[in-house]
């Protein structure tokens, strides 16, 4: 199965940079859960939500595996916490985060529940959270430093509930949202 990533960080830890610590996450994922078949390169962004933080450094990766989603989210839990991720705050600050955005064309738990995440108004996206992975992420179609990295790597993965492409789902960002993410190059430099 191929599996859709995205990365991020905005803290450094144990003397590493947020750039460094993001390069040893994503080498140690690939040893662990799966063959990287494709890797965006790194962009700065503002935290999210506005004023949680420094900017982050995001980026894409898609890794073929032959874990199952569950499987695949735990062996990403466990590089996370191998690379300082402390979960204290939702939506907070952090050395690495590792959000499993899709897995090929599957929904899961089932497309009744997608569909009600998909609406989830955002004062309760940030009180709520699933019990069950719901995929693809609900929000990913709203997020531009989720899309611009995969528009280097994925631009034609096709939603399996919406219908659209990364593409076209970039197309549908403003022209504010997309230059809010800047390219960077080598994670190594930051």
């Amino acid at each position: 199965m191929r599996y859709i990533i995205a990365i991020g960080g905005n803290l450094p830890v144990s003397g590493k940079s947020v750039g460094e610590n993001l390069q040893s996450a994503v080498a140690e994922l690939g040893q662990k859960a799966g063959r990287i078949i494709a890797r965006s390169e790194v962009y700065r962004s503002p935290a999210f939500p506005a004023g949680t933080g420094p900017d982050y450094l995001n980026g894409a990766l898609v890794i073929e595996s032959d874990l199952n989603p569950n499987e695949i989210l735990a062996e990403m839990h466990r590089t996370e916490e191998s690379h300082g991720r402390v979960r204290a705050v939702r939506w907070g600050a952090r050395t690495v985060d590792l959000d499993l955005i899709a897995a090929g064309s599957m929904v899961t738990p089932d497309v009744s529940t997608w569909n009600r995440w998909f609406g989830l108004d955002p004062e309760r996206q940030t009180a709520e959270r699933p019990e069950v992975l719901i995929l693809p992420h609900p929000r990913l179609q709203d997020r531009s430093f989720v899309l611009v990295p995969l528009m280097e790597i994925a631009p034609e993965w096709r939603h399996p509930v919406l219908g659209r492409t990364v593409a076209e789902m970039h197309a549908d960002l403003t022209e504010e949202e997309r230059r809010s993410v800047v390219l960077l190059g080598d994670p190594g430099c930051q």
